[in-house]
């Protein structure tokens, strides 16, 4: 992926100057279109088009980006979905501190080793050095965990159920990459304790479907919902839940969003009890789930193009671009007007729509610029759609072109808007599925690895045999992993043999190379 040389990626992007023709010389003048083809050069493209789609900004620290409100919009329509959904369930949104304490941060062995190198520490106060350095929370079980020791006393404490939206710091030293590996992100992130394992184990999958929604029915991404090895799992957790999208482009998968049972090994370390119903004392059993802005990242490599974004209509911070062509002689202010009319009728019906009435710009570029942002829909009005009072809607996924009556205008925008998010959930998953393979022996699978393919394949389920298949496929692209093992369950036939051990397998699980 690019990213990893901030200086590289902070070069404004090349305008399109190949020459000859007016429309060229109009892209040369204005920096329009994208240097790359997302076929042929899938990071710089990437690279580029967060950027000129204005999602994001590159900073000046290495990893860190300023997300814009072109993204921003995005993640607070996600936010209002899940928040809402949360609440249903009785989860109560709190904040924690920014800062962790070494003590309290290195108290659980297991988790914090997962952590450790991507932690960054507070050392000094203006000249002074601190006497004890702080932590900046990478994720916030150890900060959380030793107050719901102190709340938490009997069974009518429970369950208790907390969510905060925040940021996270990983000081990550691989290729900082826009929303998808950056050094700070924004998340949610859920702590709940409950008095049984069963109670426990029915929330990890209720979140994980709120998680499967977000991706599916906002981001029109298709997600397989499974459960994590061993050894990919939460360090610390029982067990961690996964929903795992793929980028067919480069041949990766990609985890989605995470949601743990975390057991009571949290609650023996901080000592987590309450007295139950018959006055013995218990250990409480803990979740914690969470997804981030990679999400938006995710999106933009599934559906984005040669033209930049492709956004899906239930994300898009504007749904419809409405833009007046008007020509010389036209009735430019009646044609104004129209284009007003047009936003307020469709603002009125819930379905955000604005006008671009910049004058310095000629249309056409106004059409390059709300491609390359990705508005899921463009209605032109001109002297002849003034006339035969209509207007021309263009669709940003396929390009079509339609006339629509202005006495109608709602019900087939509407219409049209869901057909874009149908067709672009089906489009990717489409792709997505052509990238799967099912294999049965070690040479299909280092075939398929190949192709960088999605592999689905029956293996034993042990630890050291996903060690080995890593150490196998180590090379320039990155180790193959198990993805995950999917909630549903193809049947294995009777003898049927692990890929990769030749032992009896217990599961299907899938394989690739990973972000």
């Amino acid at each position: 992926m690019a990213g990893g040389d901030n200086k590289k990626a902070e070069k404004k992007p090349k305008a399109n100057v190949s020459g000859g023709g007016k429309k060229k010389e109009v892209k040369k003048e204005t920096g329009l279109g994208l240097s790359f083809k997302k076929d042929e050069n899938f990071g710089e493209w990437y690279s580029e088009v967060v950027v000129s789609g204005e999602m994001i900004e590159y900073y000046d620290i290495s990893g860190c980006y300023i997300i814009r409100p072109w993204a921003m919009s995005i993640w607070e329509i996600m936010q209002t979905f899940f928040d809402a959904e949360i609440k249903k369930m009785k989860i109560k949104n709190c904040y924690f501190p920014l800062f962790v304490s070494p003590g309290v941060l290195e108290k659980e062995k297991d988790h914090i080793e997962g952590f450790a190198p991507e932690v960054a520490w507070v050392t000094k106060s203006g000249q002074s050095d601190l006497e004890v350095p702080i932590a900046i929370r990478p994720t916030s079980e150890t900060v959380m965990y030793p107050y719901y020791s102190k709340w938490i006393r009997g069974h009518r404490d429970l369950p208790l159920k907390l969510n905060q939206w925040c940021n996270v710091v990983r000081w990550e030293f691989s290729n900082p990459t826009p929303f998808i590996r950056s050094r700070e992100f924004l998340w949610q992130e859920g702590h709940t304790a409950f008095a049984t394992k069963s109670e426990a184990d029915t929330e990890v999958l209720d979140i994980l479907e709120l998680y499967r929604r977000i991706y599916e029915e906002f981001m029109a991404i298709p997600v397989i919902k499974g459960k994590k090895s061993e050894l990919e799992k939460f360090a610390g957790g029982l067990y961690t839940t996964t929903v795992e999208a793929f980028v067919p482009n480069t041949g990766r998968g990609i985890q989605g969003a995470t949601s743990h049972c975390l057991g009571q090994n949290f609650s023996n370390m901080f000592d987590i009890t309450f007295e139950n119903e018959k006055g013995e004392k218990a250990k409480a059993w803990q979740n914690s789930w969470a997804y981030t802005t990679r999400t938006i990242g995710v999106m933009v490599m599934v559906h984005g193009d040669d033209k930049g974004l492709v956004l899906p209509p239930k994300v898009a911070s504007v749904q419809v671009i409405v833009i007046p062509v008007p020509y010389k002689d036209a009735d430019t202010q009646g044609i104004f007007d129209a284009c007003n009319a047009t936003v307020e009728t469709l603002s009125e019906a819930g379905i955000r729509a604005e006008a671009d009435f910049r004058d310095n710009y000629s249309p056409g570029w106004k059409y390059s610029h709300w491609e390359m942002k990705g508005v899921p829909l463009r209605i032109e009005i001109g002297p002849k759609d003034l006339a035969n009072n209509q207007v021309r809607a263009v669709r940003r996924d396929s390009g079509a072109k339609i006339d629509l009556p202005r006495a109608s205008l709602v019900e087939q925008v509407k219409e049209i808007l869901d057909k874009i998010q149908e067709s672009l959930f089906e489009v990717a998953k489409q792709r997505r599925d052509a990238c799967i393979q099912t294999v049965k022996t070690w040479d299909e699978f280092v075939e398929a690895l190949g192709q960088r393919k999605m592999i689905l394949a029956p293996w034993c389920d042990e630890v050291e045999v996903e060690k080995d298949v890593k150490a196998r496929t180590k090379g320039e692209m990155g180790a193959a992993k198990s993805l995950c093992s999917p909630m549903e369950q193809p049947e294995i036939p009777e003898g049927t043999i692990c890929f990769a051990s030749g032992k009896p397998a217990k599961k299907w699980t899938y394989w690739g190379r990973s972000y």
